[in-house]
């Protein structure tokens, strides 16, 4: 039987795959809930980004990973985001 995957093994393969400016993952071994940050993001459907980390994972997310919520931002989103109300950044 094989060790459960950790977040933190998760986030270095996000990372390792992916050039990401930040990824925060969270879980209980069986289900994790991921921040990915990237800019390799840009122009790319929602789909599209989770496609980017799937790929990243590989094998894992068939064979390990139980459930994985994400969050795929680019750069700019994740501004847009974290900018207090009022001082939101113009498009």
């Amino acid at each position: 039987m094989s060790e459960l995957p950790t977040s933190e093994s998760i986030r270095q393969a996000i990372s390792r795959a992916l050039p990401c400016e930040r990824v925060q993952v969270d879980g209980d071994g069986h289900h994790f809930e991921a921040l990915i940050v990237s800019a390799s993001f840009e122009g790319r459907s929602r789909i599209e980004r989770h496609r980017l980390v799937y790929a990243a994972l590989g094998e894992r997310m068939r064979q390990e990973i139980h459930a994985l919520s994400m969050r795929t931002l680019t750069p700019r989103e994740a501004q847009t985001r974290a900018a207090p109300a009022g001082h939101r950044a113009r498009s």
